[in-house]
């Protein structure tokens, strides 16, 4: 999850400060959302789903204030980067839950909902 936030922040602030072609940022963003999504519907791990936007808010906010100081200059940046960092990321989070969230789920409906049988056998005290 670490590393998904830390490439997650590094796509925003490209996006952000337009060094690179937004429609690339998009699509590394997409495509890197896309795997992390698979990686928690094949372990089965649907629930970080709902933890997964926010720890990647810690890692991205001061990024993202910084790209909108590079993109905007320092003083309007500032303000800019407060209303991206506080209401914007609102939409931005709710971009990554989703898509975490539908693409884990069709990988484990994909996989299947069942566990296989363990291959520990645990008995009680009685038995």
């Amino acid at each position: 999850m670490i590393l998904w936030s830390i490439a997650m922040a590094v796509v925003i602030f490209l996006f952000e400060t337009r060094w690179t072609s937004t429609s690339s940022a998009t699509w590394v963003g997409v495509g890197v959302t896309a795997l992390f999504g698979l990686y928690l519907g094949w372990r089965r791990r649907i629930a970080a789903v709902l933890v997964a936007p926010l720890v990647s808010w810690f890692f991205a906010w001061p990024l993202l204030w910084i790209a909108a100081m590079v993109h905007d200059g320092f003083v309007k940046g500032l303000f800019v980067g407060l209303f991206l960092v506080t209401i914007g990321w609102i939409g931005i989070g709710f971009t990554e839950f989703v898509g975490l969230g539908v693409v884990a789920l069709l990988t484990r409906w994909v996989r299947g909902g069942r566990r296989p049988d363990p291959d520990v056998v645990i008995f009680g005290p009685s038995e």
